[in-house]
């Protein structure tokens, strides 16, 4: 994953919350949205704004966390038992109301091979109820456009999606460029409040055994040039992210001048966000 430093929190902060509602945003997405006096003081700054979520265990009234001292919270973390350790994933603030300290986070519905929903945050998600516990860990904004860019590209896979709406949502409406978002379902696909000048792909996934990012890298792969000058932006299944800034870099672009992250391994894990 490429790095940028100044972007990252020292001392990330640590909010405590609950949850206030839930409900089902599309076929694959569904949202809950979280609240507590804590989140009044979340430091959101928009853009791909990202945290880490401790989920109580199911057999768990109370949510156990680690102590946490600076940036350090992994080594603490992994002390903690592992029955009674709490999940803990990484996400995207989806929206985020400080007057009414709720946050909103989008979760992909993961379903196994007979339907069934598969993946702790995913059944976490799609059960919570209004009071189950929370915690975030503050952890900053990755896209880091540079000032000078003069156009932009976007692509991700579904779990990228908060990602790519945090990031439309703040960019100058002065901004130009592309979006290539991928989606499970026709269904999923909703409305993103990109400037005039971005225009936004969708490629639809479909009922098929297709590797989750795999449409979108191919639609990226008819990009045979990049701008120099522009900036890049990639998220969601390794594979995705990995061979899209192979191919950028091939096609003209500085590695300087391109984020990408791996979310998620197809195969070895389901996606965390």
């Amino acid at each position: 994953m490429s790095k940028a430093p100044r972007l990252t929190p020292e001392e990330p902060g640590l909010f405590h919350g609950e949850v206030l509602r839930t409900e089902r945003l599309t076929p694959s997405m569904h949202r809950v949205t979280v609240t507590g006096p804590d989140l009044a003081g979340f430091p959101w700054r928009g853009y791909d704004h990202w945290f880490r979520l401790f989920l109580r265990q199911p057999h768990q009234k109370e949510l156990l966390l680690p102590e946490i001292s600076g940036s350090r919270w992994w080594e603490p973390y992994l002390a903690i038992p592992e029955d009674v350790r709490p999940h803990c994933a990484n996400y995207t603030v989806a929206d985020f109301r400080p007057d009414a300290a709720e946050m909103d986070i989008d979760f992909v519905v993961h379903r196994g091979p007979t339907g069934e929903l598969d993946g702790a945050a995913s059944i976490w998600a799609c059960s919570a109820r209004p009071g189950d516990p929370v915690a975030l860990l503050d952890q900053g904004v990755i896209f880091n456009c540079p000032d000078d860019a003069s156009e932009i590209l976007v692509v991700a896979d579904e779990s990228g999606l908060p990602a790519t709406a945090g990031v439309l949502r703040s960019l100058p409406r002065d901004t130009v460029g592309r979006v290539i978002q991928e989606v499970p379902v026709d269904g999923d696909r909703r409305d993103l409040d990109a400037p005039d000048g971005v225009t936004v792909t969708w490629v639809v996934r479909g009922e098929t055994a297709t590797v989750p990012g795999a449409g979108a890298l191919a639609e990226l792969r008819r990009h045979r040039s990049a701008d120099e000058t522009g900036y890049a932006y990639v998220v969601g299944e390794s594979t995705l992210a990995t061979e899209g800034r192979r191919h950028l870099h091939r096609a003209g672009l500085a590695k300087s001048r391109i984020t990408f992250s791996g979310y998620w391994k197809h195969e070895s894990t389901r996606a965390s966000r």
